[in-house]
């Protein structure tokens, strides 16, 4: 029984100096535990919702056709991530994570639902399972850290803090997953530090592949490759900087700025590649208050991207045998707003507080749009969306949380509201 209670503590100090480190390093890659040199943890979620709309594929574009079609329900594992790390000693570590998406590997079908419900075989890099990080990392001081490898692009609230037991909601916030990658991993060179109540972070990445934009997606699947390498005919610097300066209030500023067209293969050395650019800018603010049993978050993203309006004769001239989108339009401008609030409602129970459980009651309001922009005259105005959630988060022990929420989609009065109940088990953690 000592053997077990002390396993435990050990178990809850870790998990508890794992959020530390989370804060600290912006990423999913967890630091070491004191004293030992190669540590393993992971987190991941089970989920299962309801959805109580149309799945069909013309449910936008015949909206009224589809307002009383049947619910449909889904059992998923979204996320299950194994990460390890490794301390060479003298300031060198090592870290790397992977990630199994949708509980499987290798390709996937998937319905297009912006290319007329086309079946497509979606190609990525590793199918479904994903290198998310890989990287090898030298610390001078504190205030110093090299990192070269695959690395976590920590723009926005959930690229930098995307681990389950960051957000309330059963899936990962719907905006910033919408518009931006999540999680954005690339390969890349990283410097970062923490100078009194600052944390910074700057990076130097490949740039994003504009063949891969979307009208419904934005730039979300722009640092995806198909090939068996990233292309890096154009780059990517991206930076962020954290202040903790108040008790319990993070607050943080990031942005990303690259080029896109042209970062392709084969490159078009003598056209269009040399003649536009497709600056992508994104400037994000973003905020976590948790203190007096209250968790408060909130983000504001906003987007741009350069020569959008060309992509259209660029994607007609792609062979139809490409792996990348051929998404007709895609917009210049794209943001995301969104804050959620949670209160423990044990903290003031005594008995439940010493046991370490917790059971917040959370509400969240996001705003998004992926097409804020017309292009060419074109709209899309079902990407408008603005949403609500409201529901629980019960911690049973330190690392593991029973999640349960009612959400709804409200679009503009011409198509159909999505309301929806998801449910989710979620957990991390270390292990060694």
């Amino acid at each position: 029984m000592r053997l077990i209670n002390t396993l435990l503590t050990a178990f809850a100090l870790l998990s508890s100096t794992a959020a530390v480190a989370q804060v600290d390093a912006g990423d999913s890659v967890m630091n070491h535990a004191k004293g030992n040199r190669f540590s393993i943890g992971a987190y991941g979620e089970i989920t299962y919702s309801r959805n109580f709309y149309s799945d069909h594929v013309s449910r936008y574009s015949q909206p009224e056709n589809h307002k009383n079609d049947p619910s449909h329900g889904k059992f998923d594992v979204p996320h299950a991530v194994v990460f390890m790390g490794y301390d060479f000693g003298r300031g060198w570590t090592f870290g790397t994570e992977i990630e199994f998406e949708h509980g499987g590997n290798g390709l996937a079908y998937e319905k297009e639902d912006e290319e007329g419900g086309e079946w497509e075989q979606e190609v990525e890099k590793g199918g479904e399972v994903e290198l998310e990080q890989l990287w090898i990392q030298k610390t001078f001081s504190r205030k110093a850290n090299l990192r070269i490898g695959h690395i976590v692009v920590p723009v926005g609230l959930n690229n930098a803090h995307h681990e389950p037991l960051n957000f309330f909601t059963v899936y990962r916030p719907e905006g910033e997953n919408t518009i931006m990658p999540s999680t954005w991993h690339q390969t890349g060179v990283s410097f970062f530090g923490r100078c009194g109540d600052f944390r910074y972070e700057a990076q130097l990445l490949a740039g994003l592949n504009a063949d891969n934009f979307t009208n419904t997606g934005w730039i979300s699947k722009g640092h995806k490759s198909p090939l068996e390498y990233d292309v890096a005919n154009k780059y990517g610097v991206s930076a962020r900087i954290d202040n903790y300066s108040v008790p319990g209030l993070r607050i943080g500023l990031s942005g990303y700025y690259g080029h896109s067209i042209g970062n392709s293969y084969p490159r078009n050395a003598n056209g269009v590649d040399n003649t536009y650019k497709g600056q992508v800018v994104i400037g994000a603010i973003d905020f976590t208050f948790h203190r007096y049993n209250w968790i408060v978050r909130g983000q504001a993203d906003y987007g741009y991207l350069g020569d959008a309006e060309q992509l259209k004769y660029i994607y007609n001239r792609l062979n139809s045998k490409s792996p990348f989108k051929h998404t007709a339009f895609v917009s210049k401008n794209a943001y995301a707003l969104g804050i959620e609030a949670g209160y423990d409602i044990f903290s003031q129970i005594e008995s439940l507080r010493r046991q370490d459980q917790q059971l917040y009651l959370f509400g969240r309001y996001e705003a998004y749009n992926p097409y804020a922009s017309a292009t060419k005259g074109t709209n899309y105005d079902y990407t408008a969306v603005k949403r609500i959630a409201v529901g629980v988060n019960y911690h049973p022990v330190p690392g593991v949380v029973v999640k349960a929420e009612y959400s709804k989609r409200l679009l503009k009065s011409l198509y159909n509201n999505e309301p929806s109940i998801n449910i989710g088990v979620a957990y991390e953690g270390f292990f060694l």
